[in-house]
């Protein structure tokens, strides 16, 4: 034989504060933001280095679009300051 159990529903109030308690919660971490990378600094000689060993290379190069890639971050990780 088969219970008919009543199942009972917590009061609107309860249901309420549990709303708000979470909302709560969710919004601690909401204004927290990753570091920002560090930006490392190369001489001028060796930034004339690197630009002779890109010109040697040749052409169609993947290297050369990775190092295009590569500026872009640079420059993201300045705006980050």
């Amino acid at each position: 034989m088969l219970s008919t159990a009543k199942c009972s529903t917590p009061p609107p109030a309860a249901l309420m504060i549990a709303m708000l308690w979470l909302t709560g919660c969710a919004m601690v971490g909401s204004d927290t933001r990753a570091p920002c990378p560090p930006v490392v600094e190369y001489t001028a000689s060796d930034q004339a280095s690197a630009a002779d060993e890109v010109e040697a290379l040749p052409e169609g190069a993947v290297v050369v679009r990775m190092l295009g890639d590569y500026a872009v971050l640079r420059d993201q990780a300045r705006a980050c300051r």
